[in-house]
């Protein structure tokens, strides 16, 4: 796949240790100006050639495939600073093959983290992809281990609340390590068997959840969820020795119709907006916070 400032490969970066997680050390390409730009998208086409050549892309087309009816566009939340990130690199290049599979032109995808920079804003829009300005993801997941909390430095930050509805068109969330409350939200916002029909989510296994999680707190916090369960499909993205961390518990899940309409009607009948009034452990930021 080419883009705005070549796939080339680009000289070795330095790396340092934090507290356990792998994170990248500043230097001159940090730079905000169009050399910082060409030097992170070299470092995204060595990522692509990385997931290539370990066999990880190759093995998990199969499960990107599953759906039966691929989507004509994208949503992406809760990314994170990619340019410092080594894990969301990888979730980047991952998502640009996906779309190219797909045959998604990268305008059709829209992301939102107001953790990018200017360079990262940049380096995305020189893909064609398209920025998303409204806060509709989640309180930040840390750089590489997919932890739950308040970014740092090189870490996911802050992000939206993800209420975002497909509007009838077959839509790709691409989601990796985002919060329980952002997929729930998502879920909300396209609230009937004929929107979730059109739907495929890319991020935490749903069924990984409904197993972690003691089911009153998943019925009363993350209801729409919960009540999903009997109506999505769900496949593991193959698990990996180099990407443990970086894709660990991720599944496709999309929503088959036929599934959706088994489910009982008073399913459908409650559409009260979330809340998370007492969530103890909430995942995002709403809007106003």
């Amino acid at each position: 796949m080419a883009a705005a400032g070549g796939w080339r490969a680009g000289r070795a970066r330095r790396r340092r240790r934090r507290r356990g997680e792998e994170e990248e050390e500043e230097d001159e390409e940090e730079g905000e100006g169009g050399a910082g730009t060409e030097a992170l998208l070299r470092r995204l086409g060595e990522a692509r050639d990385d997931l290539l050549s370990s066999g990880f892309w190759a093995a998990s087309r199969g499960a990107v495939r599953a759906p039966a009816e691929p989507p004509a566009r994208c949503v992406c939340y809760g990314l994170g600073r990619f340019g410092r990130c080594p894990a969301a690199r990888y979730q980047l290049a991952f998502l640009l093959l996906l779309l190219d599979e797909l045959r998604v032109p990268p305008a059709r995808c829209a992301l939102f983290d107001p953790a990018f920079s200017a360079r990262e804003a940049a380096a995305l829009r020189a893909l064609g992809m398209r920025l998303l300005e409204e806060n509709e993801v989640r309180r930040g997941r840390r750089c590489a281990l997919g932890m739950r909390g308040p970014g740092r430095d090189g870490s996911a930050a802050p992000g939206q609340e993800g209420k975002h509805g497909a509007q009838g068109a077959g839509t790709l969330f691409y989601m990796v390590h985002c919060g329980k409350a952002l997929y729930n939200n998502v879920l909300w916002s396209n609230w009937s068997p004929a929107a979730l029909s059109k739907l495929v989510i890319i991020g935490n296994s749903f069924r990984g959840i409904e197993e972690r999680l003691l089911s009153r707190i998943l019925e009363r916090d993350y209801s729409y969820i919960a009540k999903v369960l009997k109506g999505v499909e769900e496949v593991a993205l193959p698990s990996h020795p180099r990407y443990l961390d970086t894709f660990n518990d991720t599944s496709v899940h999309w929503f088959p119709l036929d599934k959706l309409q088994q489910l009982s009607p008073e399913v459908w009948d409650f559409v009260e907006e979330p809340m998370y009034q007492d969530c103890e452990d909430l995942e995002i930021i709403r809007k106003g916070e």
